[in-house]
């Protein structure tokens, strides 16, 4: 056996792989390695950098140490979703992907069948782990992200490279070896941050409102506005055209 080495460990999972027939299989495998090799190539991690290890319905990338895995988060959280949108609109209901993903790191050893080590089991024991197959189960787009506690004490919860550590979570995780804690991604409701607080970009109040049945309540000018239905009573404040002088 080598000596152990540090690497970034990224496991990807495709979910109900074994649900699928012979071809969809491999459909499948072909997705999972675009989507993986699409996400490295954003994160700008280079051939040399990754060694791939292929499970059949998961592959193992273990990346260089240097690579910055702040990086690897950010392409984790927005290529990997666009990626996976992209394939999945194009591919009957059959063959669409969804995955599990697990960002860890620690050292790792070369033997006769492969690479080893504690760290790369701990990293499959939180991909197998109900918490991540239940937010997979209950996610409206195709994929979700963990990490394990080093990654997320180490690097997400300093908000590099833009990662918000607000959007991770803390889950208890039951292991063979034990109970052990991961963070989980989850994404914000559209147009809205944790707390409520409109996101930058979505749309501001604007001034005119309605509420089906209620009253509805124009203000200033409207002219060239036009649109659908409005329900319920209708009142109309020009009090700021009066100020400035009839038009």
């Amino acid at each position: 056996m080598s000596e152990p080495v540090n690497r970034t460990i990224l496991l990807f999972d495709i979910e109900k792989f074994g649900t699928r027939d012979d071809v969809e299989q491999a459909i499948l495998r072909r997705l999972l390695y675009d989507v993986a090799d699409g996400t490295l190539n954003v994160a700008g991690v280079s051939e040399t950098a990754r060694l791939r290890t292929d499970r059949g319905d998961a592959v193992v990338e273990l990346i260089d140490a240097n690579v910055p895995v702040s990086t690897l988060v950010k392409a984790l959280l927005t290529e990997t979703p666009m990626l996976l949108h992209a394939k999945n609109r194009l591919m009957a209901s059959s063959t669409q992907i969804r995955l599990r993903i697990v960002l860890a790191a620690g050292y790792v050893a070369l033997d006769e069948n492969g690479w080893v080590g504690s760290d790369l089991n701990h990293a499959f024991r939180l991909l197998d782990a109900d918490p991540l197959r239940e937010a997979l189960k209950a996610a409206d787009g195709s994929s979700v992200l963990c990490v394990s506690d080093s990654v997320y004490q180490g690097v997400v919860r300093h908000g590099h490279h833009g990662v918000r550590p607000e959007e991770f979570h803390q889950v208890a995780v039951q292991a063979k070896e034990g109970a052990t804690t991961a963070w989980l991604h989850r994404v914000p409701s559209a147009g809205r941050k944790d707390g409520g607080a409109p996101s930058p970009g979505s749309p501001a109040p604007d001034s005119s409102s309605a509420s089906a049945g209620g009253s509805t309540q124009i203000m200033g000018s409207q002219y060239g506005v036009a649109g659908g239905d409005v329900n319920g009573d209708l009142s109309f404040d020009f009090r700021g055209q009066e100020q400035g002088g009839r038009q």
